[in-house]
């Protein structure tokens, strides 16, 4: 895989002065594939790292019998605060000058502090037909293709919409399947979310679902904690669309801390769902879990995995644990699934659990850690893909 991107533009907007960025870091079959994340502090470096984990997690999903083909990594990042109230404003005016390259080679959607209802309408406002419009010439059928996305995008199982869902389920299912390969009971561990937007909340019902107790959850405000688990149907009920708890919808048990303190709560499992770089070579050494699973993008520094690695603290990286959003699109796209919420979440169960299975049997054969041996999957994937299209 090249080391160094295909592409890389950084744009300064005319009103505010703050910094967009776009990353495509390879092409397949001429299009590439990564969300639009909106966060205060949000870097050339950071987006870079996202571009090469979507070519990543594209090529582990890589199935020769599928409709589906995976395309290559891209990544667009906008360092403003999505709480602002001129952020809409920002994002309509990155995207205006992205417009060429999502035309023809960008396919995109929401991302960390953006929702895909924000994106879809400044694309229709500024004239294109969809944010994955640069896929269109690869499929067979593009008017039945599309309709069958949009019938999804318009599912909801127990009030989330099914594009929610998918991921979350993606994510609790490599964490179910990761408690497995390491011996462990489901009904006798406990796992804190640090994140309760779109992936985090999805986790979170799914795994208190299979039986785990969610002992805590994380927002912009705080840690919701309850040691008996939380009620998490009730948590979901009353939040924002950011995420945010609303601390007066509490239950008797449930008890508040700062922030900074998910990695305080006793917890065999952790999945950081929110932001990037949360877990350092700091702070790592307050981590007593059995099992990291990568909600969120990026969120373990590599020394600080390293160190965990070492102390026999098994990490299921990003690009493996949270691909099932990205998978479903295209799934869903291509035909692989229809717009059922049942097929979906057959589909991401089998693919996760064997995926997940395949990354943990690799690393004890070869004695790597699990990104390692994620990573030699993928490359192994990404060769095949180069020498079927080229």
């Amino acid at each position: 895989m090249t080391e160094q991107a295909l592409l890389e533009v950084a744009w300064t907007d005319p009103v505010t002065g703050c910094r967009g960025y776009l990353v495509i870091d390879r092409l397949v079959r001429g299009v590439a594939s990564g969300g639009l994340r909106m966060r205060r502090g949000c870097t050339l470096f950071e987006v870079r790292g996202l571009a090469r984990g979507m070519t990543l997690k594209e090529g582990l999903n890589y199935d020769p019998g599928g409709r589906y083909v995976p395309l290559g990594g891209a990544k667009g990042g906008i360092d403003f605060d999505p709480y602002d109230e001129r952020a809409r404003d920002v994002v309509a005016r990155y995207l205006h000058t992205m417009r060429p390259l999502i035309e023809q080679y960008w396919t995109m959607g929401e991302d960390l502090g953006l929702r895909q209802d924000v994106i879809d309408g400044v694309i229709a406002e500024i004239g294109l037909l969809s944010p994955v419009q640069a896929v269109y010439p690869l499929l067979e059928d593009r008017e039945a293709a599309t309709a069958r996305l949009a019938e999804a995008f318009r599912i909801e199982v127990g009030g989330l919409g099914l594009d929610e869902l998918v991921g979350g389920l993606g994510v609790a299912q490599a964490t179910l399947t990761g408690l497995e390969m390491l011996g462990l009971d489901k009904n006798e561990n406990r796992a804190v979310v640090q994140g309760f937007g779109a992936m985090g909340g999805a986790t979170a019902r799914f795994l208190a679902d299979a039986g785990l107790r969610v002992v805590g959850v994380s927002d912009v405000r705080g840690v919701v904690v309850n040691p008996a688990g939380l009620d998490i149907e009730n948590l979901l009920r009353h939040r924002d669309r950011f995420g945010g708890i609303d601390r007066d919808n509490l239950k008797p048990g449930d008890e508040l801390l700062p922030p900074e303190a998910w990695l305080d709560v006793p917890a065999e499992v952790l999945v950081p769902a929110a932001i990037s770089y949360c877990v350092d070579s700091d702070n790592q050494a307050k981590i007593d879990a059995k099992l990291i699973v990568e909600a969120a993008n990026l969120p373990v520094t590599p020394d600080a995995e390293e160190l965990l690695d070492a102390r026999g603290i098994r990490v299921v990286p990003d690009f493996v644990a949270n691909s099932a959003t990205n998978s479903w699109w295209w799934w869903t796209l291509f035909g692989d699934v229809g717009a059922d919420a049942g097929e979906a979440f057959d589909k991401v169960r089998a693919r996760m659990s064997g995926l997940v299975t395949s990354v943990f049997e690799v690393a004890t054969l070869d004695g790597l850690s699990l990104r390692a041996a994620a990573l030699r999957l993928s490359e192994q994937n990404l060769a095949a893909i180069q020498a079927r299209f080229g």
